[in-house]
């Protein structure tokens, strides 16, 4: 398959319903079309990361990869600043409009861009069993239905990337903290603090797992130590009352936190096999919808009904990144194999490769022919 096609069929879906969002006439309209911009999400980040992994120097990939996770603190900071001002001047329906339009040549730039292959994806795998499929046709309906089943089933066989998935949810600690915290101005403040945090922890992130020796134990390391001590300092903000300390603490505690980004999808990318980056990368951010800002809301709502008081449960619910740091603290001790060059079930490609290589045995025969010659 295409990589960039699959972006631009995704990108296509995310236009068209940015375009319905502009135009829907109620509640339910605009949220079936904001579930449906979720699509655009996936195609992205599932493909998206892989490719720029791929094509990043050995010695900067996770910096790579911090710098494309920087634009999620940035697009969203941008995007508040746009629909504010396209908003309050034009009115709210013009915003999605006017996104739309800014889409559009991404998404025919994503049609027309030359194919490009994953490592891993230049052929197919092999072919299933005819038994297995019979079998599994009875309940499923379809091979490829089978094959997904089977590409989960090996996700969650590896451990690495399991320990990885639970400790993603401590990126919207932070979020919920500061959605709970009353003052005045909240939404510019925390707004900018998340700004700052988030480009600066995001980038140091990367940059400092590059200098480590980027390897799935040295992640880990990062991961487990950026969230406890982030957890630390988001933890104490909390405990201040007076508000210039609380901006200090909860700043650094952010950046701390947002230093995960890279480090986690590293992981994600590495601990699996090659075929399984791109569904790696959709079942991680499936776990942190599903763990992280979609519980969230309710939670804070039940927790603040039972204690009647602000500060305590905006220390409870900070408090659940010590347990992040903890789940990937173990990821430490786990043996771990980066499977990045892991083409062991791709013995095509390894043909390939040895049509383009000389073996051995064809160099020792050259040099032999060479020496004989007149």
């Amino acid at each position: 398959f295409n990589p960039f096609r699959l972006i631009a069929v995704g990108l296509s879906v995310w236009t068209i319903s940015a375009i319905g969002c502009g135009i829907s006439i109620g509640f339910w309209t605009i949220t079936v079309c904001r579930m449906l911009v979720g699509v655009g999400e996936a195609s992205f980040i599932s493909l998206a990361a892989p490719f720029i992994d791929e094509s990043a120097p050995v010695t900067q990939r996770s910096a790579w990869l911090g710098i494309f996770y920087m634009c999620i603190p940035t697009g969203v900071a941008i995007g508040y600043v746009y629909g504010g001002l396209v908003g309050d001047s034009y009115g709210w329906r013009y915003a999605f409009f006017g996104e739309a339009i800014l889409m559009l040549p991404f998404v025919i730039l994503g049609f027309f861009m030359e194919p490009l292959q994953l490592k891993g994806m230049s052929h197919d795998k092999d072919a299933i069993s005819d038994e297995k499929i019979t079998d599994s046709k009875k309940f499923l309906g379809s091979s490829h239905l089978y094959r997904f089943c089977e590409d989960v089933k090996s996700l969650l066989k590896e451990r690495i990337y399991v320990v990885n998935c639970l400790g993603a949810y401590s990126y919207w600690g932070p979020k919920a903290g500061y959605s709970i915290y009353q003052m005045t101005n909240a939404d510019l403040l925390f707004g900018g603090i998340t700004i700052v945090g988030g480009i600066v922890g995001t980038l140091a992130g990367g940059f400092v797992l590059d200098q480590m020796s980027s390897t799935i134990p040295n992640a880990f390391k990062l991961l487990s130590t950026a969230t406890f001590f982030g957890a630390v300092f988001c933890f104490a903000a909390f405990c201040f009352k007076d508000m210039n300390l609380f901006i200090v603490f909860f700043l650094i505690g952010e950046i701390l936190v947002f230093a995960t980004q890279g480090p986690v999808n590293f992981v994600s990318i590495h601990s699996v096999e090659p075929t399984l980056k791109p569904l790696a990368m959709a079942m991680s951010t499936v776990c942190i919808h599903v763990f992280g800002d979609v519980p969230s809301s309710p939670l804070v709502g039940v927790m603040q009904d039972k204690l009647k008081n602000w500060r305590k449960s905006s220390l409870i619910l900070t408090s659940v990144l010590f347990l992040a740091a903890g789940i990937w603290f173990i990821g430490v001790f786990l043996p771990s194999v980066d499977r990045y060059n892991d083409d062991d079930e791709n013995p095509a490609a390894a043909t390939e490769q040895s049509n383009v290589t000389p073996s051995n045995e064809e160099k020792k025969a050259k040099t032999i022919a060479t020496s004989t010659e007149p």
